[in-house]
């Protein structure tokens, strides 16, 4: 809400609306609003635990210094915990039928994801602070 961040905001509300119309949300006549961001700075040996983002409809973070050895950040299959017997996947299957996949993002790299998404990010084992943006888009 800051006029610092409005460059910023107007940036990502083109993301959130490509990602819209690309995974085909039915809006009823709502629009996708910025709702909350937060700048994220994670030091050598941080990590982020697995999460969602409830009351949200889209997440995502912008990636500002994201050095050799920063934390990726983890996606996990929400059929995960219904998966009772099923076995384990190759290392080289593809990413639709692994368990989890993992993004190491670069420096100005935006990613987004439905907030129901549960996700997190691996240990930084970088020398330099992992710095990233994380927002979230909410239906108004």
């Amino acid at each position: 809400r800051h006029p610092a961040f409005d460059a910023l905001r107007k940036i990502l509300d083109r993301h959130a609306a490509a990602f819209a119309r690309a995974a085909q949300f039915d809006l009823a006549g709502k629009r996708l609003v910025l709702d909350s961001l937060w700048i994220n700075i994670l030091e050598q040996g941080g990590r982020h635990a697995p999460h969602i983002h409830p009351h949200s409809v889209l997440s995502g973070t912008c990636y500002v210094q994201t050095p050799k050895g920063a934390g990726a950040i983890r996606f996990e299959d929400p059929r995960l915990g219904l998966m009772m017997a099923a076995p384990a996947r190759k290392k080289t299957a593809k990413i639709e039928n692994r368990f989890f996949v993992s993004a190491a993002p670069r420096n100005g790299d935006v990613l987004l994801w439905e907030s129901w998404l549960r996700h997190g990010v691996e240990t930084h084992e970088a020398r330099q602070e992992r710095i990233s943006i994380s927002f979230n888009y909410r239906l108004d």
